[in-house]
């Protein structure tokens, strides 16, 4: 939030190719190589030996075998070992070094910058190193569609690709074209790093995650004005994170100093995941109740309803290639899809008005093959969401976009859907969905390895609770005797839940009446029993490490109540609240009290209405929500929930929430408390 830490560099080039995580990573390095030296000081002839007997800046330092705090340890991959020859270092050090900068000379901070990023460059160029321009440093390759940055870049090397970068811009520019606030910064140009530098100011993804998902955003709460300050851009990006958290967005390793930043692997990361989002949303039973057509029975419809979106796509993607008398199975969106021959295939099932010649079966020349299969799509109506070569190439996040846009503008199922009971199954799950969803959404936010995609299903082999637990209570399983997937035997399913209930049972969970064979036969009440108290648990171990309780006293709902009254009422305010069922918080008067209590500039008053017309509860609890999380909170609920103060025993979640939202505004409450 401050300024604390930050490292600062005069050359252009260098504020360019290191991100301040790097600089402080680097920087501790220096300075271990500069004291550790046998004379105290650090001179160029020196640098080869001691970058190679460096270790990795992220898992290292000050070259003292000591892990990094904060930022700089946070990163995903850490470069190669240094293994440059005597004549690759030599040329290394001809080329950055400047006509007064002896071997014999002390290095400095910035020279030992401009050494490291070349030996990384050689390292990870190989036999196509840049090309050096006398002792300019090093000049950027433009052949590889994938080539790292050296701009806005990082020191680890990240890469992106130019393919997915042009797609998502093009997305950007389509989608978004008629913003009010972003038209005249529309389009973005592909070939630059526009996308990059727009995203600074957090508008921009706060518009995509609306697009991907209408209404996540309150839009009054984003701050839009042309020129913000610091603290106005933050509270963008932590708006922006939340959200994205709250739509299924993976957000564990990105924080608002990266999107400040303008990170490219990062802001590339979760671009495409928020426009994943949108071109996904219809591929499930309920937007998309004619998916029934794939399915034969009940129990053909269960295992459909387990699926992810990508796996009904492709379930989809081969129902349409049978009807074309297409004889492979297609099972990924890289390798099967290379040829184009089953693109050419489902497109002449979806649209055969729209073929022409030559056709793409009679073509051999695979992009050339490609191209054709595209011209096909682009008289569909279909958005280009890749090139030809991105095709032949196998790009799967490209060829993902690019069937699930073929998806939503032409699915080729009946509009008569005869498995009448198989919907009506459906309809009544989706009564119920509210509460799958926030705890859905939880669950993925942690950050686990396991993407989850139905709660009732994906939980039933107890491997992700393991995962859960072991994030909520570290070191609490016992990996030993834990059985990973693919688990065919429903005893070892069993053993797994099993020990999920055995560590719930020794943190002090109320888990009458359940067993293992409960959560492995999917008992939807005891399931989200049990997730209740698991997220209830690892929020209140957030106030407990930061010892917002005294003498070891357990947290209750009372407690929870009674902080928030006071809180409001110390800030003039009259509204009270009585319990988490009371019907006046319908209103959301009182939920704006208490957020303004916490932040007063937060909220504007003159969005905020009355709350006694269910408009004005809509407005006020969609309000409420968006201007939580731009303080910092985590929540998963939508406005209904807020506007319909549900019975714990009727819906579940609401109070959940309820009680999830006023930790973490507590939480934050003590972060501006103790801020400078």
């Amino acid at each position: 939030m401050g300024f604390d830490g930050l490292v600062v560099v005069s050359d252009p080039y260098l504020q360019r190719r290191f991100t301040q995580a790097d600089l402080r990573a680097l920087q501790a390095q220096y300075a271990g190589l500069r004291d550790t030296a046998p004379t105290g000081r650090l001179r160029l002839r020196d640098l080869p030996a001691a970058l190679t007997c460096l270790g990795s800046p992220t898992a290292m330092a000050a070259g003292k075998g000591e892990p990094l705090r904060g930022d700089a340890g946070k990163e995903n991959s850490s470069p190669p070992k240094p293994a440059l020859t005597d004549k690759e270092w030599s040329s290394v050090l001809t080329a950055i070094s400047r006509a007064d900068e002896k071997p014999q000379l002390d290095v400095n901070f910035e020279l030992f910058l401009r050494v490291y990023a070349e030996m990384q460059l050689r390292l990870k160029g190989g036999k196509k190193a840049r090309e050096r321009d006398g002792g300019q440093g090093i000049k950027r390759s433009s052949s590889s569609s994938a080539a790292f940055l050296t701009a806005s870049t990082t020191t680890l090397l990240h890469t992106i690709s130019e393919s997915e970068k042009a797609s998502y811009v093009g997305h950007i520019n389509a989608y978004l074209a008629e913003d009010p606030f972003l038209k005249n910064a529309l389009p973005v140009d592909p070939a630059t790093d526009q996308l990059f530098h727009l995203t600074k100011d957090g508008v921009l993804l706060c518009k995509l995650i609306n697009l991907a998902v209408p209404g996540t955003i309150d839009e009054r709460a984003i701050n839009t004005k042309r020129l913000l300050n610091l603290w106005e851009k933050n509270e963008n990006h932590t708006l922006c994170l939340n959200s994205a958290k709250a739509i299924g967005c993976t957000v564990v390793n990105i924080g608002t100093q990266d999107l400040a930043e303008g990170r490219p692997h990062l802001i590339l990361g979760l671009i495409s995941q928020i426009i994943k989002i949108q071109l996904l949303a219809d591929v499930n039973l309920k937007s998309t109740p004619q998916l029934v057509e794939l399915v034969q029975d009940s129990q053909e419809m269960e295992e459909l309803m387990s699926l992810s979106p990508e796996k009904i796509l492709l379930r989809w993607m081969n129902f349409q290639l049978k009807k074309g008398g297409f004889q492979r199975t297609v099972t990924n969106f890289s390798s099967d899809i290379k040829d184009s021959e089953a693109y050419a295939c489902l497109l002449n099932v979806l649209a055969p008005e729209c073929s022409a010649k030559p056709s793409p079966m009679s073509v051999k020349d695979l992009l050339h093959r490609a191209r054709l299969v595209l011209e096909h799509a682009d008289r569909m109506g279909c958005k280009r969401y890749l090139a030809p070569k991105d095709i032949v190439d196998g790009l799967q996040n490209l060829n993902l976009a690019f069937v699930a846009h073929i998806f939503q503008k032409r699915n080729g199922l009946s509009k008569q859907m005869k498995q009448v009971s198989f919907v009506d199954g459906v309809s009544d799950d989706a009564q119920v969905s509210r509460e799958e969803r926030s705890f859905r959404l939880w669950i993925n936010s942690l950050g686990i390895s396991t993407y989850i995609n139905n709660v009732f299903e994906d939980l039933r082999n107890g491997w992700v609770l393991l995962e859960v637990m072991d994030k909520v209570a570290p070191g609490s399983v016992n990996w030993k005797f834990a059985n990973r997937p693919p688990i065919k035997l429903p005893f070892r399913k069993v053993e797994n839940c099993n020990q999920v209930l055995k560590i719930g049972k020794e943190i002090k969970f109320s888990l009458v009446n359940i067993a293992g064979h409960d959560i492995v036969q999917g008992n939807k009440k005891l399931i989200l029993a049990f997730l209740w108290q698991l997220m209830r648990y690892n929020i209140l171990q957030l106030l407990k490490n930061l010892r917002f309780h005294s003498n070891g006293k357990e947290i209750t709902d009372n407690d929870i109540l009674l902080w928030a009254n006071k809180k409001v009422k110390d800030s003039g305010r009259q509204s009270q609240m009585g319990s988490f069922k009371d019907r006046s918080l319908s209103s959301g008067i009182f939920f704006v009290n208490l957020l303004s209590a916490v932040e007063p500039r937060v909220v504007n008053w003159s969005l905020v209405t009355k709350g006694e017309k269910d408009e004005e509860k809509q407005m006020n609890a969609s309000y409420i929500i968006s201007v939580a999380r731009k303080l910092g909170c985590s929540i998963f609920l939508l406005p209904e929930d807020i506007m319909e103060v549900r019975h714990l025993i009727e819906f579940l979640e609401a109070k959940t929430s309820f009680i999830q939202c006023y930790l973490q505004i507590k939480f934050v409450n003590v972060y501006y408390s103790l801020r400078p």
